[in-house]
Protein backbone atom coordinates (compact mmCIF):
# COMPACT_ATOMS: atom_id res chain seq x y z
CA UNK A 1 0.00 0.00 0.00
CA UNK A 2 2.84 2.39 0.88
CA UNK A 3 4.52 1.66 -2.45
CA UNK A 4 1.22 2.27 -4.25
CA UNK A 5 0.77 5.65 -2.55
CA UNK A 6 4.37 6.57 -3.35
CA UNK A 7 3.75 5.86 -7.04
CA UNK A 8 0.63 8.03 -7.00
CA UNK A 9 2.51 10.89 -5.32
CA UNK A 10 5.30 10.60 -7.88
CA UNK A 11 2.90 11.04 -10.79
CA UNK A 12 1.03 13.87 -9.07
CA UNK A 13 4.26 15.76 -8.47
CA UNK A 14 5.40 15.08 -12.03
CA UNK A 15 2.22 16.54 -13.51
CA UNK A 16 2.54 20.14 -14.76
CA UNK A 17 0.86 22.70 -12.56
CA UNK A 18 -2.07 24.23 -14.39
CA UNK A 19 -2.01 28.00 -14.68
CA UNK A 20 -4.84 29.86 -12.99
CA UNK A 21 -5.83 33.09 -14.67
CA UNK A 22 -6.80 35.86 -12.29
CA UNK A 23 -9.07 38.54 -13.74
CA UNK A 24 -10.20 41.57 -11.85
CA UNK A 25 -11.92 44.89 -12.37
CA UNK A 26 -9.67 47.82 -11.49
CA UNK A 27 -10.23 51.55 -11.16
CA UNK A 28 -7.88 54.20 -12.50
CA UNK A 29 -7.96 57.84 -13.57
CA UNK A 30 -6.46 60.23 -16.10
CA UNK A 31 -6.49 62.98 -13.50
CA UNK A 32 -9.91 64.19 -14.58
CA UNK A 33 -12.22 61.26 -15.22
CA UNK A 34 -12.54 57.81 -13.65
CA UNK A 35 -12.27 54.53 -15.53
CA UNK A 36 -12.94 50.86 -14.89
CA UNK A 37 -10.47 48.56 -16.62
CA UNK A 38 -9.98 44.80 -16.67
CA UNK A 39 -6.71 43.18 -15.59
CA UNK A 40 -5.78 39.54 -16.30
CA UNK A 41 -2.68 37.58 -15.35
CA UNK A 42 -1.42 34.11 -14.50
CA UNK A 43 -1.25 33.70 -10.74
CA UNK A 44 2.06 31.86 -11.12
CA UNK A 45 3.80 34.99 -12.43
CA UNK A 46 6.39 36.05 -9.88
CA UNK A 47 8.85 38.09 -11.92
CA UNK A 48 8.50 40.94 -14.39
CA UNK A 49 6.89 39.89 -17.67
CA UNK A 50 5.73 41.72 -20.81
CA UNK A 51 2.53 43.75 -20.65
CA UNK A 52 -0.20 43.93 -23.28
CA UNK A 53 -2.61 46.86 -23.46
CA UNK A 54 -5.97 46.05 -25.10
CA UNK A 55 -8.38 48.63 -26.48
CA UNK A 56 -11.99 47.63 -27.07
CA UNK A 57 -14.28 48.07 -30.07
CA UNK A 58 -16.70 50.98 -30.24
CA UNK A 59 -19.10 49.05 -27.98
CA UNK A 60 -16.92 49.73 -24.96
CA UNK A 61 -15.16 47.37 -22.56
CA UNK A 62 -17.45 44.39 -23.04
CA UNK A 63 -16.97 40.64 -22.77
CA UNK A 64 -15.14 40.40 -26.10
CA UNK A 65 -12.26 42.62 -24.98
CA UNK A 66 -12.19 40.83 -21.62
CA UNK A 67 -11.99 37.46 -23.37
CA UNK A 68 -8.97 38.68 -25.32
CA UNK A 69 -7.36 39.83 -22.08
CA UNK A 70 -7.76 36.38 -20.53
CA UNK A 71 -6.50 34.74 -23.70
CA UNK A 72 -3.35 36.85 -23.64
CA UNK A 73 -2.87 36.27 -19.93
CA UNK A 74 -2.73 32.56 -20.70
CA UNK A 75 0.44 33.30 -22.70
CA UNK A 76 2.10 34.46 -19.49
CA UNK A 77 1.74 38.21 -20.03
CA UNK A 78 0.01 40.85 -17.90
CA UNK A 79 -3.01 41.94 -19.95
CA UNK A 80 -4.92 45.14 -19.29
CA UNK A 81 -8.09 46.04 -21.18
CA UNK A 82 -8.70 49.77 -20.92
CA UNK A 83 -11.97 51.64 -20.52
CA UNK A 84 -12.05 54.47 -23.05
CA UNK A 85 -15.54 55.72 -22.20
CA UNK A 86 -15.27 56.04 -18.43
CA UNK A 87 -17.05 54.30 -15.55
CA UNK A 88 -17.21 51.08 -17.59
CA UNK A 89 -19.86 52.36 -20.02
CA UNK A 90 -20.89 49.78 -22.63
CA UNK A 91 -23.17 50.59 -25.57
CA UNK A 92 -26.27 48.50 -26.20
CA UNK A 93 -27.05 49.72 -29.72
CA UNK A 94 -25.03 50.88 -32.74
CA UNK A 95 -26.49 54.35 -32.28
CA UNK A 96 -25.27 54.53 -28.70
CA UNK A 97 -21.86 53.14 -29.68
CA UNK A 98 -21.55 55.74 -32.43
CA UNK A 99 -22.36 58.53 -29.99
CA UNK A 100 -19.80 57.30 -27.45
CA UNK A 101 -17.06 56.86 -30.04
CA UNK A 102 -17.69 60.07 -31.98
CA UNK A 103 -16.52 62.30 -29.13
CA UNK A 104 -12.95 61.16 -29.82
CA UNK A 105 -12.98 62.39 -33.39
CA UNK A 106 -14.11 65.96 -32.62
CA UNK A 107 -10.70 67.41 -31.72
CA UNK A 108 -8.54 67.95 -34.82
CA UNK A 109 -5.54 66.54 -32.94
CA UNK A 110 -7.42 63.59 -31.34
CA UNK A 111 -6.17 64.80 -27.98
CA UNK A 112 -8.92 63.13 -25.93
CA UNK A 113 -8.32 59.78 -27.62
CA UNK A 114 -4.60 59.99 -26.91
CA UNK A 115 -5.10 61.23 -23.36
CA UNK A 116 -7.32 58.34 -22.36
CA UNK A 117 -5.32 55.57 -23.97
CA UNK A 118 -2.14 56.97 -22.45
CA UNK A 119 -3.85 56.90 -19.04
CA UNK A 120 -4.46 53.19 -19.53
CA UNK A 121 -0.85 52.72 -20.57
CA UNK A 122 0.36 54.51 -17.45
CA UNK A 123 -1.75 52.19 -15.30
CA UNK A 124 -0.33 49.11 -16.99
CA UNK A 125 3.22 50.39 -16.57
CA UNK A 126 2.58 50.92 -12.86
CA UNK A 127 1.91 47.23 -12.29
CA UNK A 128 4.81 45.79 -10.25
CA UNK A 129 5.10 42.68 -12.44
CA UNK A 130 5.11 44.47 -15.81
CA UNK A 131 8.40 44.90 -17.64
CA UNK A 132 7.96 48.49 -18.83
CA UNK A 133 10.48 47.87 -21.59
CA UNK A 134 8.29 45.16 -23.10
CA UNK A 135 4.82 46.49 -23.80
CA UNK A 136 2.62 46.03 -26.87
CA UNK A 137 -0.76 47.73 -27.40
CA UNK A 138 -3.45 46.01 -29.46
CA UNK A 139 -6.88 47.22 -30.48
CA UNK A 140 -9.97 46.09 -32.34
CA UNK A 141 -11.97 48.33 -34.73
CA UNK A 142 -12.24 51.61 -32.75
CA UNK A 143 -9.46 50.20 -30.60
CA UNK A 144 -7.27 49.72 -33.66
CA UNK A 145 -7.61 53.40 -34.47
CA UNK A 146 -6.83 54.18 -30.84
CA UNK A 147 -3.60 52.20 -30.57
CA UNK A 148 -2.33 53.74 -33.81
CA UNK A 149 -2.93 57.17 -32.28
CA UNK A 150 -1.11 55.95 -29.17
CA UNK A 151 1.89 55.23 -31.39
CA UNK A 152 1.56 58.60 -33.15
CA UNK A 153 1.56 60.30 -29.75
CA UNK A 154 5.13 59.08 -29.27
CA UNK A 155 4.40 56.41 -26.66
CA UNK A 156 7.49 54.57 -25.51
CA UNK A 157 6.37 51.00 -26.17
CA UNK A 158 7.61 48.07 -28.27
CA UNK A 159 4.76 47.71 -30.70
CA UNK A 160 1.18 48.35 -31.76
CA UNK A 161 -1.26 46.00 -33.48
CA UNK A 162 -4.50 47.11 -35.13
CA UNK A 163 -7.16 44.52 -35.96
CA UNK A 164 -9.71 45.78 -38.51
CA UNK A 165 -9.18 49.32 -37.23
CA UNK A 166 -9.57 52.68 -38.92
CA UNK A 167 -6.29 53.91 -40.38
CA UNK A 168 -6.94 57.59 -41.01
CA UNK A 169 -5.60 60.43 -38.88
CA UNK A 170 -6.06 64.20 -39.05
CA UNK A 171 -2.32 64.68 -38.59
CA UNK A 172 -0.34 62.13 -40.63
CA UNK A 173 2.84 64.10 -39.96
CA UNK A 174 2.63 62.85 -36.36
CA UNK A 175 3.90 59.51 -37.64
CA UNK A 176 7.36 61.00 -37.15
CA UNK A 177 6.77 60.52 -33.40
CA UNK A 178 6.35 56.76 -33.71
CA UNK A 179 9.01 54.86 -31.77
CA UNK A 180 7.65 51.33 -32.07
CA UNK A 181 6.89 48.59 -34.58
CA UNK A 182 3.48 48.64 -36.26
CA UNK A 183 1.36 45.69 -37.41
CA UNK A 184 -1.96 46.23 -39.14
CA UNK A 185 -4.27 43.25 -39.72
CA UNK A 186 -6.82 44.39 -42.29
CA UNK A 187 -9.80 42.86 -44.04
CA UNK A 188 -9.33 43.08 -47.81
CA UNK A 189 -13.05 43.73 -48.34
CA UNK A 190 -13.64 46.04 -45.36
CA UNK A 191 -16.10 48.70 -46.60
CA UNK A 192 -15.49 50.86 -43.52
CA UNK A 193 -11.81 51.36 -44.38
CA UNK A 194 -11.67 52.20 -48.11
CA UNK A 195 -8.65 51.62 -50.30
CA UNK A 196 -7.83 55.33 -50.31
CA UNK A 197 -7.42 55.20 -46.52
CA UNK A 198 -5.24 52.11 -46.76
CA UNK A 199 -2.95 53.69 -49.33
CA UNK A 200 -2.75 56.96 -47.39
CA UNK A 201 -1.72 55.03 -44.29
CA UNK A 202 0.98 53.20 -46.19
CA UNK A 203 2.34 56.49 -47.51
CA UNK A 204 2.24 57.94 -44.00
CA UNK A 205 4.34 55.06 -42.67
CA UNK A 206 6.82 55.20 -45.56
CA UNK A 207 7.38 58.94 -45.33
CA UNK A 208 7.99 58.72 -41.57
CA UNK A 209 10.35 55.75 -41.94
CA UNK A 210 8.33 53.59 -39.53
CA UNK A 211 9.01 49.87 -39.03
CA UNK A 212 5.59 48.73 -40.20
CA UNK A 213 3.79 45.83 -41.81
CA UNK A 214 0.27 45.29 -43.08
CA UNK A 215 -1.39 41.92 -43.62
CA UNK A 216 -4.49 41.95 -45.79
CA UNK A 217 -6.90 39.03 -45.49
CA UNK A 218 -8.84 38.30 -48.65
CA UNK A 219 -12.58 37.94 -48.27
CA UNK A 220 -12.58 39.48 -44.79
CA UNK A 221 -14.67 42.52 -43.91
CA UNK A 222 -14.86 44.62 -40.75
CA UNK A 223 -14.84 42.89 -37.31
CA UNK A 224 -13.39 39.67 -38.76
CA UNK A 225 -12.01 38.51 -35.36
CA UNK A 226 -15.30 38.73 -33.48
CA UNK A 227 -17.78 35.84 -33.64
CA UNK A 228 -20.50 38.21 -32.41
CA UNK A 229 -20.30 40.06 -35.74
CA UNK A 230 -22.25 37.26 -37.43
CA UNK A 231 -21.46 35.48 -40.69
CA UNK A 232 -22.95 37.74 -43.36
CA UNK A 233 -20.15 39.71 -45.08
CA UNK A 234 -22.71 41.66 -47.11
CA UNK A 235 -23.50 43.64 -43.94
CA UNK A 236 -19.95 45.01 -43.93
CA UNK A 237 -19.04 43.42 -40.59
CA UNK A 238 -18.73 39.66 -40.14
CA UNK A 239 -16.60 37.01 -38.48
CA UNK A 240 -14.06 35.26 -40.68
CA UNK A 241 -12.53 32.16 -39.13
CA UNK A 242 -9.48 32.05 -41.39
CA UNK A 243 -8.67 35.73 -40.90
CA UNK A 244 -9.17 35.40 -37.14
CA UNK A 245 -6.86 32.39 -36.92
CA UNK A 246 -4.20 33.86 -39.20
CA UNK A 247 -4.20 37.28 -37.52
CA UNK A 248 -3.82 35.60 -34.11
CA UNK A 249 -0.78 33.74 -35.39
CA UNK A 250 0.56 37.02 -36.74
CA UNK A 251 0.09 38.55 -33.29
CA UNK A 252 2.01 35.71 -31.64
CA UNK A 253 4.90 36.21 -34.07
CA UNK A 254 4.80 39.94 -33.39
CA UNK A 255 4.96 39.31 -29.64
CA UNK A 256 7.95 37.05 -30.14
CA UNK A 257 9.76 39.73 -32.15
CA UNK A 258 8.88 42.61 -29.83
CA UNK A 259 9.63 40.72 -26.65
CA UNK A 260 12.77 39.06 -28.07
CA UNK A 261 11.60 35.63 -27.06
CA UNK A 262 13.65 32.61 -28.00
Amino acid sequence: MRIFLSIIMFFLLAMPIQARIISETVNYSDGKDNFTGYLSYDDKVSKKVPGVLIVHEWWGLNEYAKMRARQIAELGYIAFAVDMYGDGKVAETPEEASKLASQFYLAPDRSLLRQRVNAGLSFLKSHPLVDVNKIVAIGYCFGGTTVLELARSGANICGVVSFHGGLSTPNPEDAKNIKCKILVCHGGDDPHVPLEQVLAFQDEMRIAGVDWQMIIYGGAVHSFTNTNAGNDPSRGSAYNQNADRRSWQALLSFFKECFSEE
